[in-house]
């Protein structure tokens, strides 16, 4: 998705140099295609040389940003388009389809990814004297225009890798400046979110975490309302608003998730990994399996060993 505008004030020539510096940097720390881990603590760099099908992933709570190439995300029936001019913003954990949709060997999508970590924000939110969030609860998953104020504490962060013995003083505040930018930018809402103990947002995201650790049982809706200390009217309506699917859903895609890591990384057959997450019916597996990835387990493990990854 082409994004166009002035990027609130920031004339396009400067933005245009600091994602340019960004890209230099990541394609320096990132020699292969992947995701890696660096020496600052939540920060994580990615680079892919080829574009991609959709595929599967869970994204957790974190800010990305693109400054080379393009990518879509699926979450239920709606479509996120980011990249070089749109950062993406996760406020809990989703399971999603992503697909990198632009990328060459020549130029490579390349990624910064930044865990949003609750407690840092709530800190942050404590000095600022910020409220809490009391309008309706937000998407999970938000894509905003790129901005001069945004972009450059996160290329400065980054930087802190050219210079590790800085890291440990410096990198806190650069995060802290980063997250006070968005926590003064158009995703507010969505950090606030993360950070408040008493939030809907909070509340499913215990629901979540029990659905994680629970996805292979069967599905009692009574003990996670009780988990999120709601009535399950109310989990049902803030759930689909966060996450824009259903409990029920939300578990279908954690257990076909788990059984195509089963039959890809563990070698299961279809129906053993069908049992371990859960289904007692192979046929009701298999049929939901080729609703949710396009394919039956075995044509799509095929797919998969001929190069296809997962979402990132």
């Amino acid at each position: 998705m082409a994004v166009e505008g002035d990027f609130c004030g920031a004339p396009p020539a400067l933005l245009e140099e600091r994602q340019k510096a960004l890209a230099a940097l990541i394609e320096r720390y990132c020699s292969d295609d992947g995701v890696f881990e660096t020496a600052i603590p939540g920060l994580f760099l990615y680079r892919s040389s080829t574009t991609s099908t959709p595929t599967c992933g869970v994204y957790r709570s974190a800010f990305t940003l693109i400054p080379q190439g393009g990518k879509r995300v699926m979450l239920g029936d709606e479509t996120y388009e980011y990249g070089r001019n749109r950062y993406l913003v996760t406020s809990v954990d989703l399971p999603v389809m992503a697909q990198v949709t632009q990328a060459s060997v020549a130029e490579p999508i390349l990624g910064f990814i930044f865990d949003l970590e609750p407690a840092k924000i709530r800190r942050l939110m404590a000095d600022m004297a910020l409220p809490a969030v009391t309008a309706t609860m937000a998407r999970g998953l938000a894509v905003s225009d790129l901005t001069e104020s945004v972009l450059e504490p996160a290329l400065r962060l980054a930087q802190l890798l050219d210079t590790p013995k800085d890291i440990p003083i410096l990198a806190p505040l650069l995060e802290r400046e980063l997250l006070y930018r968005l926590l003064t930018g158009e995703r507010s809402a969505h950090l606030r979110n993360i950070a408040m103990a008493d939030s809907h947002s909070h509340r499913i995201a215990q629901a979540i975490d029990w659905l994680k650790d629970n996805f292979d049982k069967p599905l009692s809706i009574d003990i996670l309302a009780n988990t999120a200390n709601m009535s399950k009217s109310s989990l049902h309506q803030h759930f689909k608003a966060l996450t824009a699917m259903s409990p029920l859903q939300y578990q279908k895609h954690l257990r076909l998730q788990e059984a195509r890591r089963l039959m890809l990384m563990d070698e299961h057959d279809a129906a053993s990994a069908g049992h371990r997450v859960g289904y007692e019916s192979p046929s009701q597996f298999s049929r939901e399996y080729r609703r949710l990835f396009g394919a039956p387990p075995l044509q799509d493990m095929a797919r998969l060993r001929q190069g296809v990854g997962t979402a990132v």
